[in-house]
């Protein structure tokens, strides 16, 4: 196997994923259409982010120590599952406190910045994720070839699903955007955000339950 086909490869499974609608999509919906095209863009550099770290720390050999050790599994997953529930909830409870002429993020517990707010979300919610290090540790050992430094293909196959995931996110964002002044102008941004929150808090609780000790 060589660089390439590894490349092209993992690019023909990382574009599977990159399809199926997901949390990712929810965040980048959510940033666009309760704020602009520019914030959604924001979530899509964060999200991206976290799947660099992602890709480095499975090819340098961090991911798999935490698909090695099941307490360190579940310690990440009670986490991560904590933190979606927090974020779900968060975005509900403010989505009923806001005033109409209020920011739709107004109450939202994150990092203060405009659209290192969106930034810090998709960040911390990739990060948060065990799933995608678990996607990870099981990809990138097979697309390998050998005589190739892991963490620089690591590296590389993590930067195909970024330039796969920031072209689809993209088309998510300029959809999004074209609704999204109509939509700001009702009472719907609240019910972005319900329905995000919501979808938030079932991804935490299903994630919960597989973290049994």
């Amino acid at each position: 196997m060589t660089v390439t086909s590894a490349l092209l490869s993992f690019a023909l499974v990382a574009g599977l994923l990159t399809l199926v609608p997901g949390l990712d999509t929810a965040l980048v919906l959510r940033s666009t259409v309760t704020r602009s095209r520019s914030h959604g863009m924001a979530a899509i550099a964060g999200i991206q982010v976290g799947t660099l770290v992602w890709g480095a720390a499975a090819a340098g050999g961090a991911a798999a120590l935490l698909a090695a050790s099941q307490t360190a599994y579940r310690v990440l997953t009670v986490l991560g599952a904590a933190y979606m529930v927090w974020l779900g909830v968060s975005m509900i409870r403010s989505s009923f406190r806001r005033r109409p002429d209020e920011p739709a993020d107004a109450d939202l517990p994150l990092p203060t910045g405009g659209r290192w707010r969106d930034f810090a979300l998709g960040l911390s919610t990739n990060l948060m994720n065990p799933k995608v290090g678990v996607f990870y540790v099981a990809a990138i050992p097979q697309f390998v070839p050998d005589g190739v430094n892991p963490l620089v293909m690591g590296v590389l196959l993590a930067l195909v699903h970024c330039v796969l995931g920031t072209a689809w996110l993209s088309l998510v964002v300029l959809g999004a955007g074209w609704a999204g002044p109509r939509l700001r102008r009702s009472n719907a941004v609240r019910w972005v955000d319900r329905v995000t929150g919501g979808v938030l808090v079932l991804l935490g609780a299903r994630l919960a339950t597989t973290a049994r000790w």
